[in-house]
């Protein structure tokens, strides 16, 4: 978990940013993991506990602040999932006490999705060996037209090219029930915001879209980045600047909380 604390010209706000479970130094810093850590273990009903008890530690701490969740990639699914009262996890009392939401690029579906055959696979072995890893590679070239990430990201020590059938059956599964059921459960009153790269080579910004054109909601917004890939805050340009301006003045336009459902 990382603490920082980032202004603009009208807010200076703590921001907390934490792992998945079974991703970064969660799942590989040998000295400080927890017991039984592996690599991609997870689910997602595991992930949405570990965000309810984070929504909660960080109202706890912050008990006059207003509260915003954002999530990219599996993150921005995990994200949505919240929104969307997947659970419990989460109760109901936590959402309510978000603002708003931020999802980036969110995993609904992938833009290459994988055949009937495999996810059939998939679903069979997550419910007899969840943590049994498999390959998932992503080729660094879908992340950003900057080579520098590109470089990066193939020399970054806690990325690997696999996953557990439990942890990527529960990313996938959960995407196609938010676009076929769980969109209806979305809070009226709960705003959201967007984000897209409109060739984005991971995750599928048409399933992303048709997502949010369902959402009954009045205060939610789309936005997309013509030509962009995946990593919007590391794409190439002036692109991370003006995502980062929109989630400002999303998040500056909701201080004064949620309005009564």
């Amino acid at each position: 978990m990382k603490t920082s604390t980032h202004g603009s010209p009208r807010t200076a706000s703590p921001v907390f940013a934490y792992d998945m479970r079974g991703f970064g130094r969660t799942a590989l810093d040998e000295e400080h993991r927890s017991p039984g850590e592996l690599y991609g273990k997870t689910s997602r009903p595991v992930e949405l506990g570990d965000l309810d008890w984070w929504v909660n530690h960080v109202a706890d701490t912050y008990p006059d602040m207003p509260i915003f969740v954002m999530g990219h990639s599996a993150g921005g699914g995990m994200v949505l999932a919240f929104g969307a009262l997947s659970g419990p996890p989460p109760s109901p009392e936590t959402v309510a006490k978000v603002s708003g939401i931020i999802a980036q690029c969110p995993l609904v579906r992938l833009t290459y999705p994988n055949g009937k055959l495999a996810t059939v696979v998939l679903n069979v072995l997550s419910k007899v060996s969840p943590a049994f890893q498999v390959p998932a590679p992503m080729p660094e070239n879908r992340f950003s037209h900057d080579p520098a990430v590109k470089e990066a990201l193939l020399n970054d020590p806690l990325r690997m090219p696999k996953g557990t059938v439990r942890g990527l059956h529960d990313m996938l599964t959960q995407g196609e029930e938010l676009l076929q059921t769980g969109y209806k459960r979305w809070p009226s009153n709960l705003p959201m915001i967007t984000t897209w790269g409109t060739a984005d080579e991971v995750n599928c910004p048409k399933a992303g879209v048709a997502f949010y054109n369902k959402l009954q909601i009045e205060d939610k917004k789309l936005v997309e980045y013509d030509g962009a890939l995946h990593d919007l805050l590391h794409e190439a340009g002036d692109i991370p600047d003006k995502v980062i301006g929109e989630y400002v003045a999303f998040i500056e336009a909701h201080l004064s909380g949620r309005p009564a459902a």
